[in-house]
């Protein structure tokens, strides 16, 4: 197991003095705010936040439940105005339930998220165990909860045993915005009147198009109606008109959704990203929810609750007893208020107190308010996190199978200028004995900012350069944005406008905004033909001056609208099938992915794994690629901020995160860029960037005495490699997260369900405290019952215990625990991964107080779907009990022929044995030649010659 514990502080009194003169002097280089909704600015949040807890107006009319094989279905009425909406009610398989409310007999279909889940998923069949006057009791086929309805007023309450999981609708905040039939007051109807007077005068003069006449007044009048202030106003004018025109086109009026959950027992909850904010989520009612709202955020403020450039809304809620899970399947702008309760002092604190005893349980409150769709969400049951961890992939898909080159360490910037600017870049790595694996390039290196070309005077052979790149076994990755510039003559522009693949103004005219390139088009993306289209631009007949070692980088995918309100599109914006962009926007980005990555898997005939890297991301974006932290600052406290906002993402799915390293904003001072290569050494996306303004930050350009600690940093990252490789194959096989909390290992250890200066890398390797200075570091082992080594020395350490390291040290522990403490690495680092691929491993072995250790090894060839279609890799199991160690397969499918052979064993908290032999199947044993260290315990066992593949043993005699 892995952990790294980071804890920041201000790391001297010049720090203090200058952070003081900032503000005196007005120095702002944060957020501007104003360029933002609060809840209390959008209407629909203010609207649903004005209900409060209390009964429910909704009641649920038993006479009209059906239960079918699948589902139960019931009718919801509000007793207040009457409007009926329908229940539908799942059990699910693997020990889920999912909710679905919508309008019986809406005026138009609400959005329905396509896409999302991997596959609908299998149901478990309810039945009916109890029923009286005004509740039903439904049992779930396979699994051991029961769910009860409650009609008047509703509520459902997911019940084991005699235990209460939750409760829907406890609160009595569910509150459902039906549609309204348009209402036109005296003054409308005289306006509307004159205006179709006017229409047919016009007619008699004129042989323009009714629907073109005074496009301009059109437009500004249909942004009026339908900008929130208006339609925050309630049902008042719900009607837009085209003013001067015989046409009318009536909006649906505000339609948002809400619900609340009560999770008893609960006080810890996590999730829900993007949030420049602790990992345990804060209590936001009475202040600011969360919100989920993907935006182009310039320099965000950190710890606080404003929407940034990915929305993921799913809560897991942990216990020392249990884990849960809230999958809000909404795309529309969502708001989450998080509240701290008593389940005592709540709606249904007598059903606890039947069901669990009297008393107050500590509970956390979940409301969840987005701004149009339905309300469909998904409770995944546990009882363990892994447990919640593998339901929710099996909703949404799990991590994809990275290639191996995305692993190492990527060097970017805003922009290199050119091809001789790249390729001193690359040899500027092979001269100072650096390794890197890919080169980036941001928007500059397109001819104009139109994506899919080359600038002809600073990139005029990229092919070329491609090649120079792929001697070295180096990548490029260049910048592919969903902003196309509007002018004549290119063809990227041409083709989408003449096929009508952009998005449209409510005038069915192509919405146009500001962007990179001026004045710009955004492919509707939400339209398959349009993703298609897209795809096949990356094949290399239309790509040109492509190659198989470009790989892509999508960003401003939010989208980014420099011009549109809050730097984004406007709602009323028309996508495919009608929708509006208000019922959308969360999944733009996660189509751009989806788009780019199918089509570098075209490409090569569906032979190459992608690799593309999303600014904006969804549920379910962790099935193409990487994601990163956006814009960040080089400042310390934007590298503290970088492990709980990584560890959340990997909470619900997206594993492969990163921040950019060093600071994307303003230039770091040498420690801090230090700091920053050692810690991003142990995240999973390793990248450093940097703005157009910054100086440049190439490694080697710090001064001297640094050069050793980055040095050993990117050898710490490629020794790594198979580990990692291991780590992602795990959660591409069953959704776990690569980067986890300490209490997801430790789920019953209270001290760490508030940690998030601290991470572990699967289950391996175990944590350190840093408190940053100028020279030194203090690094705090944890856990009564766990033995730690350090990395480098392999010096022994029990927690709870407080370490003094100084900068020049590494900055991570391994444990030597319960499983998973067997560690491959690669020890001859090369100037890129591709070149190690075939290197001997050797094993580091981490022995636990009992004298046991586990591992596994996966590797294929590393870039292809060969270890998927045609079962070629290899997983192997690593196990030491009783002396012996023992390597087998753990996946007799794969098969897969390598060089690779085992190299050398290191283990660590051995003592001296007096003969150490190797068995082979069909060969006599070898004595191995050893060497063992008394003071630090470890034992190095030489040359076992040994395939990989093969199965074996060595025995300690």
């Amino acid at each position: 197991m892995l952990a790294i514990v980071i804890v920041f502080r201000l790391r001297s009194w010049t720090g203090l003095v200058l952070a003081c003169l900032g503000v005196l002097l007005g120095i702002s280089l944060a957020v501007d705010r104003s360029n933002f909704k609060t809840c209390e600015e959008s209407s629909f949040c203010k609207r649903q936040r004005s209900v409060r807890p209390g009964l429910s107006p909704y009641r649920a009319l038993l006479d009209s439940l059906q239960l079918g094989p699948d589902a139960l279905t019931v009718h919801l009425m509000n007793e207040v105005t009457k409007v009926l909406l329908v229940l539908e009610l799942q059990g699910l398989q693997k020990n889920m339930t999912r909710i679905r409310i919508d309008e019986l007999e809406p005026r138009r279909p609400r959005y329905r998220v396509p896409d999302v889940l991997v596959a609908d998923p299998p149901t478990a069949r309810l039945s009916i165990s109890g029923r009286d006057d005004n509740s039903v009791e439904l049992t779930v086929a396979e699994g051991p909860y029961k769910i009860i309805l409650t009609a008047r007023p509703f509520r459902l309450d997911l019940l084991e045993d005699r235990s209460l999981l939750l409760s829907v609708n406890a609160r009595g905040l569910l509150h459902f915005e039906h549609q309204r039939a348009p209402r036109v007051s005296f003054s409308d109807k005289v306006s509307l009147t004159l205006g179709s007077i006017w229409d047919k005068i016009k007619n008699l003069f004129s042989s323009q198009e009714p629907g073109k006449r005074h496009s301009k007044l059109t437009l500004i009048a249909s942004r009026m109606v339908s900008d929130e202030g208006a339609l925050g106003r309630g049902a008042g004018v719900l009607a837009k008109q085209k003013l001067w025109s015989s046409s009318f086109a009536f909006l649906p009026g505000p339609m948002s959704v809400g619900l609340d959950f009560s999770l008893p027992g609960m006080e810890h909850v996590y999730g829900i990203p993007e949030h420049a904010d602790s990992l345990r989520l804060k209590v936001t009612e009475g202040g600011e929810p969360y919100r989920l709202y993907n935006l182009d955020v310039f320099q965000y403020e950190l710890y606080n609750p404003m929407a940034l450039y990915g929305s993921v809304p799913v809560l897991l809620a942990h216990s020392p007893h249990r884990d849960l899970g809230i999958f809000w399947l909404n795309v529309a702008e969502t708001w989450v208020d998080i509240s701290s309760n008593t389940a005592g002092k709540t709606l249904f604190g007598k059903m606890l107190d039947y069901l669990q005893g009297s008393g107050e349980t500590p509970q956390t409150d979940v409301r969840w308010m987005s701004e149009s769709g339905i309300i469909d969400v998904f409770l995944l049951l546990g009882p363990s996190v892994f447990d919640v961890f593998r339901q929710y992939a099996s909703l949404t898909g799990t991590q994809a199978l990275p290639p191996l080159f995305s692993l190492g360490y990527h060097q970017s910037r805003w922009n290199y200028r050119d091809e001789a600017d790249v390729l001193e870049v690359d040899q500027g790595f092979d001269d100072h004995n650096m390794p890197c694996d890919v080169i980036w390039l941001d928007i500059e290196h397109a001819d104009g900012k139109r994506y899919f070309t080359w600038d002809p005077s600073r990139f005029p052979q990229p092919l070329t350069m491609l090649e120079h790149l792929a001697s070295k076994r180096r990548k490029l990755v260049a910048i592919v944005d969903p902003h196309i510039k509007v002018v004549s003559g290119y063809r990227v522009h041409e083709e989408l406008q003449n096929q009508g693949l952009y998005v449209k103004t409510r005038d069915g005219s192509d919405y146009e905004g500001w962007c990179w390139p001026g004045a710009a088009g955004y492919p509707d993306f939400t339209n398959p033909t349009m993703r298609a289209w897209w795809a096949n631009m990356f094949s290399f007949e239309n790509y040109e001056g492509s190659a198989p070692n470009l790989y892509v980088w999508n960003d401003m995918n939010e989208p980014s609208v420099f011009n549109g309100p809050e730097v984004t599109m406007l709602k009323d914006a028309q996508h495919y099938g009608g929708w509006e962009h208000r019922d959308v926007h969360n999944i733009y980005g996660f189509y751009v992915h989806m788009a780019t990555a199918d089509g570098l898997v075209q490409r090569s005939g569906g032979i190459e794994r992608p690799f593309v890297l999303s600014r904006a991301f969804f549920a379910g974006s962790q099935r193409f690629g990487a994601v990163w932290t956006g814009d960040n600052t080089a400042e310390w406290d934007h590298l503290k901020i970088s492990i709980p906002m990584c560890l959340s993402l990997g909470l619900v799915g997206l594993s492969f995160c990163g921040a950019d390293v060093g600071g994307f904003f303003k230039n770091p001072e040498p420690e801090l860029l230090v700091r920053w290569y050692q810690m991003g050494a142990y995240q999973p996306f390793y990248r450093a960037h940097a703005h157009l303004d910054t100086g440049r930050r190439e490694p080697w350009l710090l001064p001297s005495q640094y050069h050793d600690m980055v040095r050993d940093a990117l050898n710490q990252r490629y020794s790594l490699l198979p580990f990692w490789y291991t780590l992602f194959y795990q959660a591409h096989r069953e959704g776990i997260p690569v980067m986890r909390p300490l209490w997801v290992n430790f789920p019953q250890d209270v001290t760490t369900f508030s940690i998030d200066d601290q991470f572990l890398l699967g289950e391996k390797w175990g944590g350190q405290e840093m408190e940053l200075g100028p020279c030194a570091v203090n690094e705090y082992i944890s856990y009564h019952s766990q033995v730690w080594y350090d990395i480098e020395s392999y010096q022994k350490h029990h927690g709870p215990q407080t370490l003094y390291l100084p900068v020049t040290l590494s900055t991570v522990s391994r444990r030597g625990g319960r499983v998973w403490t067997i560690v491959p690495r690669w020890m001859r680092v090369r100037r890129s991964s591709e070149c190690m691929k075939d290197d001997p491993i050797t094993l580091f072995v981490a022995l636990s107080p009992q004298g046991t250790a586990q591992g596994e090894l996966f590797l294929d060839d590393g870039h292809t779907f060969s270890y998927q279609t045609h079962n070629e890799f290899l997983l192997r199991r690593f196990s030491f009990s009783g002396n012996t160690l023992v390597s087998s397969s753990a996946d007799p499918k794969g098969h897969f022929e390598t060089p690779i052979w085992i190299e050398r064993v290191v283990i660590i908290g051995a003592g001296k044995p007096a003969a150490v032999v190797l068995q082979t199947k069909g060969s006599p044993e070898t004595r191995l030649s050893f060497q063992h260290d008394p003071e630090t315990s470890v034992l190095i066992l030489r040359k076992p010659g040994v395939n990989v593949a093969s199965d074996w043993s060595i025995h300690l005699q």
